[in-house]
């Protein structure tokens, strides 16, 4: 059995997968060989792997005001254990006092930020590593007259079948003087984090991606947005970041039509899609969760509970430990509901009213900047 030091090879690599990564940047400096192993793209599945399964937290942005009272973004992680919360050393520079700064997804310890007008960033918390990405392929301006362009959604996810990370963008062209509320039409561009560009995807975009809070959610290998149709039908459209095609998933046949005074979140719930329908006002609210038991078919769209009425409560922000919502208050700060016991938490985390958004987050040693996948089914050993 090969050692390193006084420990077997295999305790010395098990200790290590279990060190956060602050703590492993601080190992890759103490000589090269620490470094070399580190830095190997199968110890960085592995290590990402371990924390899958063990250290899944929530990402959390929130707006602070400073003493001058204007308003700064600030990252934090929450942890399951005892719900204690960290605030993240990460440069946000670019968009330190955006307002509308968006996290639009996670994929292996890397979070996607944009306020939809400038530059959209990749970064990794952990690790402090940040990339903006190339301006777009598309031109700003329409071959046809009257037509202003404009960024109306952005979705992140992983590409199984090429192991990296996308970035879809939908810029939709407004008619100046138009009154039907939708788009005259839409173009689609893809950035792979393998190819390092933009390409523009020459696909009909099936819907027209509208706002709803706490709504565009990765899951099952496609990002999510709300959406209205052609016919004015509320709808989920989905981009599958593998064989990057549209889908539209139909809602619940129990909604009416497009309430205003309702809000509708979206989120991932013990492996399945969550629908949350709740008032947009009101110092009462309760909240019905539909789940989609199989996914795409409108028909398997199950009411499971109603949630309250629950006083100071906002809106949800995340579904975790599987019987846990973070939710947030009408007085900025963010409170735990336990689903089993109906209790609700405060938590010692404020914020600017509305500023809050969230994302399941897995800390690991991913490169923004790629190369740190291996192939499926290659089982190399680390070169020791």
């Amino acid at each position: 059995m090969e050692v390193i030091g006084d420990l077997p090879r295999e305790l010395f690599l098990e200790i290590l997968l279990r060190l956060p990564v602050e703590s492993l940047m601080r190992c890759k400096c103490v000589c090269k060989y620490w470094y070399a192993l580190i830095s190997n793209p199968k110890f960085i599945e592995l290590h990402l792997k371990y924390n899958c399964n063990n250290n899944v937290c929530v990402l959390l942005k929130r707006c602070l005001l400073t003493c001058l009272g204007e308003r700064e973004n600030m990252l934090s992680l929450v942890c399951s254990s005892g719900f204690s919360f960290i605030n993240l050393d990460v440069d946000l520079s670019l968009y330190k006092k955006e307002p509308c700064l968006q996290l639009l997804g996670h994929c292996d310890g890397i979070i996607c930020l944009s306020n939809y007008r400038d530059d959209i960033v990749l970064c990794n918390p952990a690790t402090r590593e940040t990339m903006v990405l190339p301006e777009s392929c598309l031109p700003c301006y329409s071959s046809i007259s009257n037509l202003i362009p404009q960024t109306s959604a952005l979705g992140f996810g992983y590409d199984s079948r090429t192991h990296h990370c996308k970035v879809v963008r939908i810029i939709s062209y407004w008619e100046e003087r138009s009154g039907s509320g939708l788009p005259h039409h839409s173009r689609v561009e893809v950035y792979s984090l393998a190819t390092g560009s933009w390409k523009e995807h020459n696909v009909k975009v099936p819907a027209h991606v509208w706002y709803s809070p706490c709504f565009e959610t990765y899951f099952n290998g496609a990002f999510h947005w709300y959406a209205i149709d052609d016919n004015r039908n509320e709808v989920i459209l989905s981009f599958h970041m593998g064989n990057e095609e549209f889908q539209v998933i139909p809602m619940p046949s129990a909604l009416s039509l497009y309430d205003y005074s309702m809000c509708r979140s979206l989120f991932v719930w013990n492996g399945r899609i969550a629908l949350v329908i709740y008032p947009r006002k009101g110092i009462e609210k309760s909240f019905q969760i539909y789940v989609m038991k199989e996914y795409g078919v409108r028909e398997s769209w199950t009411k499971i509970l109603t949630i309250g009425p629950l006083t100071k409560v906002e809106m949800p922000l995340a579904f975790w430990k599987n019987d846990e919502i973070l939710m947030e208050g009408s007085d900025g700060l963010v409170v735990s509901y336990n689903l089993k016991t109906q209790e609700l938490k405060d938590l010692p985390i404020y914020g600017v009213p509305k500023s809050f958004a969230t994302l399941v987050y897995i800390n690991s040693l991913v490169s923004v900047k790629g190369g740190n996948r291996v192939l499926d089914g290659d089982n190399t050993d680390f070169d020791w």
